[in-house]
C-alpha cells in the first residue's frame, strides 16, 4: 500500500513540475512584458527556464530508459517472506561471533565489515584468514546478496542456504574442521540458547538447519537503498546534470550488456578472455566443474557500492575505479571511452552506493 501510494506521489509531484516548468515557458515566450522588455534580468530568467525545463526533459527521458534497462532494488529480497527479527538477530548473533573460527579471532563481520561507513567487504586485495592464510579471491560486498541467484567468484552456490557455513569450514578461512565442530561450539556457548528458543519456538534445537537459516535471513536484511533507486522511482530532481550525463553514457556504451538488472550485475557469469582482466594461475568456475568450457569464467559483480568497495576483480589487482572501467571499455563496450567520459560513469556510479555510507 505504501509503495502504491508514493508512486502516485511521485506522479502528482512529476505532473505539476511539468505543468509549472510548461507554464513559464509559455509566459516567458509569450507575454508581452516579457517580448519586450530590455531587461536583462528578464532574459537570464528566460534562458534559466529553458535549460531548467531541457535538464527536466532529459531526466525524464533518462528515467523511463533506466526503469526499463535495469530498474529499481525490490524492498525486500525473494525468500525473505519467513524472516522473522529473531532469525535475523541470531544470524546477526552468528556473523559476529569470533569463537566460531579455529582460533577464536575471526568472525564472517572479520571480511565483511558492514557497521559505519564499510560497505561490506575488507577493502583488501585477498582477504586472510584464521591463521594467516591468504585468500585466493577478493572478498565481494554483502550488501545486497540476498537478491543473488550466483554465489562466490566462480558461482559454486546458488542459495544463501546453501552457502551460509561454507565460511566457517573453509580451511582458507575460519578453519573449523567441520560441520559438527561448528555445532558444537554454538551449543557449549549458552547465551544462545534464548536466541534459538526466540527464532524457532516450535523448534528450538541448536542443528544445522536452523543455523542456515538464521544466517541466510540476516544476510537478506543487509539490503542498501541509494540514490539511483530514488531516481528511477520518479525523483527526477535528485541527479545533478554530471549523474545524468554519466548515466546516459552507461546506458549507451554496453554496460548492461554485463551489468543488467537491478543490481546491476550479480546474477551472471562470463568468460574473461583478455589476459589483462585476470590472474591466469586462477581457472574461475572450471575448477568447480572440471569442464573445460569454464575456464576463465567468473561471476559479473553487481556494480551496486561499487565505489565504496576497491579494489578490484576477482583477485583485487586494481585498486583504481578509472583503470577499472578502462580495462573493461577496452574488453566489452561497445566504443572506445575518453577520460572524461570515464568521469562522468564514476560519477554515476556513486550513485549507486548505500545511502547511509560516504563515497
Amino acid at each position: 500500500m505504501r509503495s502504491v501510494v508514493a508512486k502516485r506521489v511521485n506522479d502528482a509531484l512529476n505532473f505539476l513540475i511539468h505543468f509549472f516548468l510548461t507554464l513559464t515557458f509559455v509566459c516567458f515566450s509569450n507575454c508581452k512584458e516579457f517580448k519586450n522588455s530590455n531587461n536583462e534580468n528578464y532574459q537570464f530568467q528566460h534562458l534559466i527556464s529553458i535549460q531548467f525545463i531541457n535538464d527536466i526533459s532529459f531526466a525524464s527521458d533518462l528515467q523511463q530508459r533506466a526503469k526499463n534497462q535495469l530498474g529499481s532494488l525490490p524492498n525486500s529480497p525473494p525468500g525473505s517472506e519467513d524472516d522473522t527479527e529473531a532469525k535475523i538477530k541470531l544470524g546477526n548473533k552468528l556473523f559476529r561471533d569470533i569463537n566460531l573460527s579455529a582460533n577464536q579471532i575471526q568472525a564472517c563481520v572479520t571480511c565483511h565489515p558492514i557497521d559505519g561507513r564499510s560497505a561490506g567487504m575488507d577493502r583488501q586485495t585477498t582477504p586472510r584468514g584464521t591463521f594467516g592464510q591468504l585468500g585466493k579471491r577478493n572478498t565481494p560486498t554483502i550488501f545486497n546478496v540476498g537478491y543473488n541467484s550466483v554465489l562466490f567468484w566462480d558461482g559454486r552456490r546458488n542459495s544463501l542456504y546453501d552457502q551460509a557455513i561454507d565460511p566457517f569450514i573453509n580451511p582458507m578461512e575460519m578453519s573449523l574442521s567441520s560441520e559438527s565442530e561448528l555445532i558444537q561450539k554454538i551449543q557449549n556457548d549458552p547465551s544462545y540458547s534464548e536466541y534459538f528458543a526466540n527464532a524457532f519456538p516450535s523448534n528450538p534445537n541448536i542443528n544445522l538447519h536452523n543455523v542456515k537459516l538464521s544466517i541466510s535471513a540476516f544476510e537478506r536484511s543487509l539490503v542498501s537503498k541509494s540514490k539511483f533507486d530514488d531516481f528511477v522511482l520518479g525523483n527526477l530532481l535528485i541527479f545533478n546534470r554530471q549523474e545524468l550525463d554519466g548515466l546516459n553514457i552507461f546506458l549507451d556504451v554496453g554496460c548492461t550488456n554485463c551489468h543488467s538488472g537491478y543490481l546491476l550485475g550479480g546474477n551472471h557469469l562470463s568468460k574473461l578472455e583478455s589476459v589483462s582482466l585476470y590472474n591466469p594461475n586462477d581457472f574461475g568456475k572450471f575448477e568447480v566443474t572440471g569442464d573445460s568450457n569454464d575456464r576463465y569464467v567468473f561471476k559479473i559483480p553487481s556494480l551496486r557500492n561499487v565505489t565504496l568497495t576497491q579494489p578490484y576483480f576477482h583477485d583485487g589487482s586494481v585498486t583504481s575505479l578509472k583503470e577499472t572501467i578502462g580495462r573493461m571499455n577496452e574488453f566489452k563496450l561497445n566504443r572506445r571511452l575518453t577520460s572524461s567520459e570515464i568521469d562522468l560513469l564514476i560519477v554515476f556510479l556513486k550513485t549507486l552506493s548505500d545511502k547511509t555510507k560516504s563515497n
